[in-house]
């Protein structure tokens, strides 16, 4: 256990990797240390919350956050993104247009789910687009760490992105893909009829001994994902 990283609220899931339950909506957020650079795995939901990621991630890791990665366009994924100057911004292909041309949806969303009307048009006005889509995979070199974005959607919306960190025991950002404290939300982005194929994916990308980190809820395995593959596969009457 690493007492700075504990005292902060957050797990430490390797030597390199760790992550953090935010209150309100249990949304996880990652984070992953190489010796030159380092990677936020989703922002927050604001630009208050952003704030504080940001300070603690430099504060655990003597550096500023270099990458960030959005792993779907949701409001408490990617909204805290303005916080953190100067990081290079990765989404899956087509995420961009639809954050960009869906402000107003994404305002509304967050309203919606809580969040104070002020902040929520705040985040939205400085919303940041990612500048560097990933259609496929994309290798992140963090200085003795490659870390590969995945573009393993579309399944809980039409751009979904997991993030494969390797090591000793692999980790998997799995992004809302997969939910533990909850039952999986499927809404009006969602393709519903690929989602288990996504699952599929995500899988083979991290095999049967990697952690699956999901957007919400405690750390997985893969016996997990299997479950909640066959749930969704049987809701939605696809193989």
């Amino acid at each position: 256990m690493d007492v700075r990283w504990e005292e902060a609220g957050w797990e430490r899931l390797t030597g390199r990797v760790g992550r953090r339950r935010l209150p309100v909506w249990d949304c996880t957020v990652g984070l992953v240390v190489g010796d030159a650079s380092v990677l936020l795995v989703d922002p927050g939901s604001s630009l208050r919350e952003g704030a504080e990621l940001r300070e603690q991630a430099e504060r655990l890791t003597g550096r500023r956050v270099t990458h960030i990665a959005f792993t779907h366009g949701h409001f408490d994924h990617v909204l805290g993104a303005a916080a953190f100057s100067g990081a290079e911004v990765y989404g899956a292909v087509g995420l961009a247009g639809v954050l960009s041309t869906g402000r107003e949806g994404l305002r509304a969303s967050a309203v919606r789910h809580g969040l104070a009307e002020a902040e929520a048009t705040e985040a939205v006005e400085q919303l940041v687009l990612p500048r560097h889509p990933v259609s496929g995979e994309w290798t992140l070199d963090l200085g003795g760490l490659q870390v590969l974005l995945a573009n393993v959607g579309p399944g809980h919306t039409g751009h979904d992105l997991a993030v494969f960190v390797p090591g000793g025991r692999e980790v998997v950002f799995c992004g809302d893909l997969v939910e533990e404290s909850g039952e999986p939300q499927a809404g009006s982005d969602a393709i519903v009829t690929q989602w288990p194929a996504a699952l599929d994916r995500l899988l083979s990308l991290g095999g049967d001994d990697a952690l699956y980190v999901p957007g919400h809820g405690a750390v997985v395995d893969a016996g997990f994902v299997r479950a909640q593959r066959a749930t969704l596969a049987a809701l939605f009457g696809v193989s």
